[in-house]
């Protein structure tokens, strides 16, 4: 399977040329990484070339890298059910980028690249209604970046007294409690609460 994945990898690149940067099989299965620009292009290639037929969308998602200059890997994962092969494409798109819908190519890309948009802030360009599809009206942020803070910005409920639904800043009902993540097998490096006499008499609480 690896070999064949191999030379699956190389017809790609050697009809593509540079659109394709990289290709690697880890782990038994392969992946393409390409320009941002050219994911159109490589997108028909793959569902048209007889020696792909990758003709199935099995989903778009991304990868955010913080650290990185180009912040996301973009993420296209495809199914070829004539020769039952799958495929990864990789894009690399920076934090005020964009890169171009396949909806043209793959019309089941569409609630996918709203879902990727939604969730991380990457934008696609020539998509028909990019709009957020599972965040809730007015919200702030996207939610899978790293950065993003696990509490959120805006708590949505219902009040009883105003009997509408409500949005209001996220007010935590107790504060962050510190953990220490030591072993308790090992001992901790303090006094427990009730070892006070046993850490008077020199012995390790």
């Amino acid at each position: 399977m690896a070999e064949t994945l191999e030379h699956l990898g190389q017809t790609i690149a050697g009809a593509l040329g540079a659109s394709v940067t990289n290709q690697v099989v880890t782990r038994g299965e392969l992946t393409v990484t390409v320009p941002a620009a050219d994911i159109v292009r490589v997108a028909t290639f793959l569902r048209d070339d007889p020696s792909c037929l990758f003709t199935c969308l099995i989903d778009v998602t991304a990868v955010d890298w913080p650290a990185r200059e180009k912040r996301f890997d973009v993420v296209y994962h495809f199914l070829s059910p004539r020769l039952n092969r799958r495929i990864r494409i990789k894009a690399e798109v920076g934090e005020m980028d964009t890169i171009p819908s396949i909806i043209g190519v793959f019309r089941g890309a569409d609630w996918f690249e709203r879902e990727t948009y939604d969730l991380y802030g990457v934008l696609f360009t020539g998509h028909p209604d990019m709009r957020r599809i599972l965040t809730d009206y007015g919200f702030s942020g996207h939610p899978l970046r790293k950065d993003f803070p696990l509490t959120g910005f805006v708590e949505v409920r219902y009040d009883d007294q105003e009997k509408r639904v409500v949005y209001d800043k996220v007010r935590l009902a107790q504060e962050f409690r510190n953990f220490d993540f030591l072993s308790p097998w090992e001992g901790t490096d303090y006094v427990l609460p009730g070892d006070e006499k046993a850490a008077s008499e020199g012995k390790k609480p």
